[in-house]
């Protein structure tokens, strides 16, 4: 990939599926690619943690921040984006990421998940009654909404390198095919 103006490569799924990791190795790979991850683009904003705006304020006022972020950095390009689990639920974030973005969906069964994240207390909506049970109830809630995304990226008992070559093969693919017509 050039330097040029490129599409942002957008990663969008289920807490534990990797999009802060997958996300940081995309940005070590793709030099002329800044990484953003929009839950800390709203902590730096707020200066709180995505917790404290959960308990303090509201999952309404989050996803009102969450929006704003996203449209803010859906307008530029050479970017690496990385959001919420619950982002692309909203139908105005998923037309913001696409305008110049190609969406990729890190899937993962919810049992993966959930053994990806069972020890982490950082999550508001999985910290109460956390169970198996419950990251299945929010994968089968979302799924339909991730589905929605450019690309599905299966991440299930995959090494990270898999993963990346995934989706620079899929993003590599769709340019070189949009050149052409």
């Amino acid at each position: 990939m050039e330097a040029k103006d490129n599409l942002n490569i957008v990663l969008a799924g289920m807490p534990g599926a990797g999009k802060t990791y997958i996300g940081s190795k995309l940005a070590k790979l793709l030099a002329h690619f800044s990484y953003i991850d929009t839950d800390e683009e709203i902590k730096k904003e707020t200066g709180l943690e995505i917790t404290e705006i959960f308990e303090n304020h509201s999952e309404k006022y989050f996803r009102e921040l969450e929006l704003e972020i996203i449209k803010k950095v859906s307008k530029e390009r050479n970017q690496i984006i990385s959001i919420g689990g619950g982002a692309f639920e909203n139908h105005e974030n998923v037309k913001e990421l696409k305008k110049n973005g190609l969406v990729f969906y890190l899937e993962a069964p919810a049992k993966e998940l959930f053994a990806r994240i069972k020890n982490e207390t950082h999550r508001p909506l999985l910290n109460e009654d956390f169970s198996l049970k419950t990251v299945e109830k929010l994968l089968r809630k979302r799924e339909k909404n991730y589905f929605k995304a450019d690309f599905i990226i299966n991440t299930y008992q995959k090494p990270a390198y898999t993963i990346l070559d995934d989706i620079l093969s899929e993003y590599d693919n769709y340019v070189k095919q949009r050149t052409f017509c």
